[in-house]
């Protein structure tokens, strides 16, 4: 079994919420690949084997920062298709974007073009690897643990049976789905074997012929006539002109350290407004009322700002860099009532989503998040390819005045958000998590546990949490906490006017699946992944 917590590794580490995927990138940094290698192979890997977190129907973003101290984010949205209109959707009557099927399924996947990217970028490193001087790995390389697990079957982990179980009356008639992830028309039981036979081609086809393929290539072509068979909004002319980007991160200096991001369509401001708020209220100990409730109320301020004006790029007038200036921080911290809660109507985002990390020794970092949005997105499996398509688009909004409202070619509200940290002690942290609105809360857990008070890694991702945000199934707000936090916290909560809500489960899914690697300057490198999840982190 994949160990959760790994240190004192000299050559490089990986972690990952699938131990299978742990390995197979571990595999790509043995054969002297470097740390943006070593995530592309569990990026294939991972959607082999954690389908109901991921898959290359959906999108993805990086971040890598380069051993010369560069950080770039690889943005990889996908944008409405042309026949995602209003009118399309009321024509169909609908009042609001469906959550599963066809009609969810109405953005481009723009994982793979960031695939692409990140090979570009892993070219570049050329002579920096850990191999110093061999040339990269081909994508046939990187892709055949993928493959391999994908053909040959893989095991059904706890959380995909149980989601499968739960989301049964959804996604059981949902085209493609039942003949990609059911048995005999049931949800699968722990340990049972399944397959992604066509998936498995599909990933063997674009090792070949290159993942330009995916887009305007017979892949492309494929992928065009299914989501035209179901009823897709997306056509082969969105496939043909789609392009991941490469942008400059959003960045926060905070006592010690400098906090990146990415920015808009993701939520990533937020998650930087977070942390810099609390660094402002100045909490000397961990764990304490005030750290829980600083972070809490921090959140609040980052999430009001977040829903008002986080969209599309294209469509944002301006700059929201200036969210992270010192007067606007300094400002907005005034507005946090360290003794009393503020009323919270804020509505929850669900979100499935696998969080990655890998780092070589050459100082070469890489924090990437890949998602289908919700629990196997559309529940589309495109029959030619194996693809499972995303429901990103089930953000959108049917108002047209609406901050993220539906249009062709635009680019969807994002929870995704790979985040990292360059420390003033000269540790490189890459961090992040799955888990919706949950994500911001979860890193600034982790970064604030880690970093500002100093607790040990796996004792950070092991320790409990909470998530602000609507209560599943329920029209009140609530406060969500594992109940291994004690009763004195608890009530310290509530007392300050939380309305706290104890979760059954001591480990909650709903808490994230978060991890972390750090590049130390000592050059040792350590990886950790959450107890919450399947995977772990190992190195060399």
């Amino acid at each position: 079994m994949t160990d959760l917590h790994t240190a004192g590794h000299r050559k490089g580490v990986v972690c990952a919420p699938h131990a299978q995927a742990v390995e197979d990138g571990r595999a790509i940094l043995e054969e002297g690949g470097n740390a943006i290698e070593a995530m592309l192979a569990m990026a294939a890997s991972i959607a082999a084997v954690y389908p109901h977190m991921n898959h290359i129907g959906g999108d993805g973003f990086w971040l890598i920062r380069e051993p010369n101290g560069r950080v770039r984010a690889i943005m990889g949205a996908g944008r409405a298709g042309a026949k995602a209109t209003q009118r399309f959707y009321k024509d169909a009557g609908q009042y609001e974007i469906p959550s599963r099927g066809p009609l969810a399924a109405l953005t481009v996947p723009g994982a793979v073009a960031g695939w692409q990217l990140a090979v570009d970028a892993a070219k570049a490193q050329t002579g920096q690897g850990i191999n110093k001087g061999s040339s990269r790995l081909p994508l046939h390389v990187l892709f055949d643990a993928a493959i391999r697990r994908a053909r040959e079957g893989y095991k059904v982990t706890r959380s995909q049976a149980q989601l499968t179980a739960d989301k049964f009356a959804e996604l059981a008639k949902v085209p493609g789905f039942a003949k990609a992830f059911l048995i005999d028309g049931k949800a699968p039981e722990l340990g049972a074997t399944l397959k992604q036979t066509k998936f498995a081609e599909t990933l063997e086809h674009l090792a070949k012929t290159g993942l330009d393929d995916f887009y305007r290539g017979d892949v492309g072509r494929e992928i065009a006539a299914d989501l035209e068979r179901i009823g897709s909004p997306v056509t082969r002319a969105d496939l043909e002109k789609y392009e991941a980007k490469i942008a400059e991160p959003l960045s926060v200096s905070i006592k010690g350290a400098t906090l990146y991001n990415t920015p808009p369509p993701t939520q990533g401001l937020a998650s930087l407004i977070i942390l810099a708020l609390f660094d402002r209220l100045r909490v000397s100990e961990g764990d304490s009322f005030a750290h829980i409730h600083g972070l809490i109320e921090a959140t609040k301020r980052a999430f009001i700002l977040r829903d008002r004006e986080v969209t599309d790029p294209d469509h944002i007038d301006g700059n929201l860099k200036h969210f992270l200036d010192a007067p606007f921080l300094d400002n907005e911290v005034t507005k946090i009532d360290m003794k009393r809660a503020a009323r919270w109507p804020s509505p929850e985002a669900r979100g499935d989503t696998v969080w990655m990390g890998a780092a070589d020794s050459t100082g070469l970092v890489v924090s990437y998040i890949q998602s289908i949005y919700w629990e196997f997105g559309s529940g589309c499996v495109l029959p030619a390819t194996g693809i499972l398509m995303q429901n990103r688009g089930a953000s959108f909004s049917l108002d047209p005045k609406a901050v993220n409202a539906l249009e062709p070619g635009r680019r969807p509200f994002h929870t995704l958000n790979p985040a990292l940290a360059t420390l003033r002690d000269g540790r490189i942290m890459a961090y992040g998590t799955m888990g919706g609105d949950g994500q911001p809360q979860t890193q600034a857990a982790l970064f604030t546990r880690h970093v500002t008070y100093g607790q040990p890694l796996d004792k950070a991702l092991d320790a409990p949490r909470w998530l602000l945000g609507r209560t599943w199934g329920s029209d009140h707000t609530s406060l969500r906490i594992e109940p291994r936090f004690d009763g004195h916290m608890i009530d310290r909560l509530m007392s300050a006017g939380h309305e706290v809500d104890v979760v059954k489960d001591g480990y909650s899914d709903t808490m994230g699946h978060a991890g972390a690697v750090i590049f130390h300057p000592n050059g040792t490198l350590e990886g950790g992944h959450d107890p919450r999840a399947d995977g772990g982190a190992a190195g060399l």
